[in-house]
């Protein structure tokens, strides 16, 4: 996006919204990692402590939520940069 045609405060202002638009996207995905995980691998309410196997699934859970949204992301980019580049 070509923010030239903006004056300093508009282009300020964009750049507030576009941050603020950003982590309330991270919030989302971060509430959404924890509701799944936990919901997913914690069954034993008789303790604050997770069990160990509770651990080893929240950690599996984790890992494997981060790196979908990783190559979720990766595609999104190539997908982007093949438009751009197609409408050369």
């Amino acid at each position: 996006m070509d923010f030239s045609q903006f004056n300093d405060a508009e282009r300020n202002h964009l750049q507030r919204v576009m941050e603020q638009k950003q982590m309330k996207d991270f919030l989302k995905l971060y509430s959404g990692l924890v509701e799944r995980c936990f919901t997913d691998c914690v069954n034993d309410f008789t303790s604050k402590a997770l069990t160990s196997k509770e651990e080893g699934c929240v950690q599996k859970c984790a890992d494997k939520f981060l790196k979908h949204s990783e190559r979720v992301g990766q595609r999104f980019a190539e997908a982007n940069a093949e438009m751009m580049g197609g409408n050369k």
